[in-house]
Order: structure tokens, then C-alpha cells, then sequence
């Protein structure tokens, strides 16, 4: 049985919040009319991902928050996807769209790691 509760102490949430904080950042510099676009869009995954495994972390079995874990590797897919839009559009540079990529994979690697784990000792 899954018996984490201090989300704030996973590696996963911790990377996966400072990359919600750079995707505001980087989005700052979006052009106006994407604001309910693209600027929105990533900003919404980018919370999700850490915000679904902290809801995780209150799930009492370990079926439920695989699950939560799931949604959040769906949100960083989504995220990754509309960073590629940005970047083709022209309005996310190759240097920050590379730095984002290699933040991102890692975090997908985490999520899948510690989704593995936990199916392991169901």
C-alpha cells in the first residue's frame, strides 16, 4: 500500500513545480492574442502535473494514485506538445524550447519511475 503523504517530499513534484514557475515565465513573453491560447493552454498543464501528484499523495490505495500519476504524465504530453507549437510558430526560441524539452523528459522519466514502483508493490 502506497503510504506517502508528504508530496513536498518527492523529487517529481518538487522538478515538476519549478517547471510550472518557468512555463509562466517563458509565457510572459507570449505574444497578447495568445492569451486564451497557448499561454493559457501550458500554463493549465503545467500546474497539472505537479498538482495531480500531490492529489495522488492523498489517494488511499494504490490503484488511485497510479491513476493521479497518469493524468499528470498525460498533462506533461499535452505541455510537450505545445511547446513544439510555440517553438514552430516562431514564438519559443530553440535555446529555451531544448532546456524545457530536457526539464520535461526528466520529469516524465520520474513520473513513470515512481508509477512503476508503486504498480510494483500492488
Amino acid at each position: 500500500m502506497w503510504t506517502m503523504h508528504n508530496f513536498k517530499e518527492l523529487k517529481v513534484w518538487q522538478k515538476s513545480v519549478d517547471m510550472a514557475v518557468k512555463i509562466y515565465s517563458v509565457t510572459k513573453s507570449y505574444p497578447n492574442e495568445e492569451k486564451f491560447g497557448l499561454i493559457s493552454q501550458m500554463r493549465r498543464a503545467g500546474v497539472s502535473i505537479p498538482s495531480n501528484i500531490a492529489e495522488g499523495c492523498a489517494k488511499t490505495s494504490n490503484k488511485s494514485f497510479v491513476n493521479s500519476l497518469e493524468v499528470s504524465l498525460g498533462e506533461s504530453f499535452e505541455l510537450e506538445t505545445q511547446m513544439i507549437i510555440s517553438e514552430r510558430i516562431g514564438i519559443l526560441d530553440n535555446t529555451t524550447a531544448r532546456e524545457l524539452e530536457s526539464d520535461l523528459s526528466e520529469i516524465q522519466k520520474m513520473i513513470m519511475g515512481l508509477k512503476s514502483s508503486i504498480e510494483a508493490k500492488s
